[in-house]
C-alpha cells in the first residue's frame, strides 16, 4: 500500500528534475510554484558520485537564511509521502539539512538549507 502524499517538499534544485524525481522516487512529482522568502540560494560543489550521475551536476544550488525578508528563493512544492521523503534525505548530502519552513503562499513544506555548523 501506498502512503498517502501528506508531506509537503519545496524544492528550489535538482529535485525539480524529471530525472532526479525518478532516479529517487521512482515517479514523477506533481508541484505547484512557489517561493522561499528570507533566504538566499548559492552553489555548492557535489562529492558524492552518486548524486553527481543521478543529477548530472557537481554543483548543486543551496540556500541559507539571509535575515532579508525582501530574499526570495523560487521553487516548486510537491505532495509526496512520508516513505519518499525519506528517500530525498537519503538523496541530499551532508552539507544540507531539512527544515520545515514557511514559504511565500503561507503553506508549511520541508526544504533543505545549509546545514549550520
Amino acid at each position: 500500500m501506498t502512503d498517502a502524499y501528506d508531506q509537503r517538499l519545496f524544492s528550489y534544485g535538482t529535485l525539480q528534475l524529471p530525472a532526479v524525481q525518478q532516479a529517487t522516487f521512482g515517479r514523477l512529482l506533481q508541484g505547484r510554484a512557489d517561493a522561499l522568502t528570507g533566504f538566499r540560494r548559492t552553489m555548492v560543489r557535489i562529492e558524492d558520485p552518486q548524486v553527481v550521475a543521478t543529477s548530472g551536476e557537481a554543483y548543486h544550488p543551496i540556500v541559507e537564511a539571509s535575515g532579508d525578508p525582501h530574499d526570495r528563493v523560487d521553487g516548486t512544492v510537491f505532495a509526496i509521502s512520508a516513505a519518499e521523503l525519506a528517500q530525498a534525505d537519503e538523496y541530499e548530502v551532508d552539507e544540507y539539512e531539512r527544515v520545515l519552513a514557511e514559504l511565500a503562499s503561507g503553506q508549511r513544506a520541508w526544504v533543505y538549507v545549509k546545514r549550520r555548523g
